[in-house]
């Protein structure tokens, strides 16, 4: 009889090691990751962004814009092509601004704009039939937080708009119009007062 005790607590204590190992070798290892449909958050952790920041100065017109960058240059950028303007949001000033150069500027030419985003225009709320955010100040995005992939933040990337984990080409940036566009087609929201 005592050797069935003792093959008992025997059977028991190899049980309660079974499990203790079983715990502690499952805990360092981690699930394989999944395979994400959009790679645009792995790309744009590899692109460097080129984008020059700053302010619109009082020197800006109509095909020139004066840049007060935030490392307190002045630079004073070409921003129009012959007929299409590339300013997104329009120039006013003190208004914060991203700017993707064509060229920098050379002994005979000005620097060249490709692409002018006026950030501060881009702040504010959002509607579409399907969709509402509000692009706030520090990259934060304020939207409904029962969709499947909520916003919640943004950032200019290279002239891009990156909402969370999407990224868009701003078509359009107008006082009351925004016009995003990806590879699955053009996104018109109004802006809400």
């Amino acid at each position: 009889m005592n050797q069935v005790k003792i093959m008992k607590k025997l059977v028991y204590l190899f049980l309660g090691l079974t499990v203790i190992t079983l715990t502690f070798s499952c805990k360092d290892q981690k699930p394989a990751p999944a395979v994400e449909k959009d790679t645009t958050i792995i790309a744009e952790e590899t692109i460097e962004d080129k984008s020059l920041y700053g302010r619109c100065g009082d020197g800006s017109a109509m095909h020139t814009l004066e840049l007060i960058t935030d490392k307190g240059d002045t630079l004073y950028i070409s921003i129009n092509d012959d007929s299409v303007s590339n300013v997104k949001g329009g120039l006013g000033v003190g208004d914060r601004m991203a700017v993707m150069l064509a060229h920098e500027a050379t002994a005979d030419e000005p620097a060249k704009a490709k692409e002018v985003v006026n950030m501060t225009t881009l702040l504010g709320k959002w509607v579409s039939l399907d969709k509402s955010f509000e692009l706030q100040e520090g990259g934060v995005v304020v939207s409904d937080i029962t969709e499947p992939k909520p916003l919640v933040d943004w950032k200019i990337c290279n002239g891009l708009l990156v909402l969370s984990a999407d990224t868009f080409s701003i078509y359009e940036l107008g006082a009351d119009s925004l016009l995003l566009e990806n590879d699955k087609g053009i996104y018109a929201y109004k802006r809400l007062k």
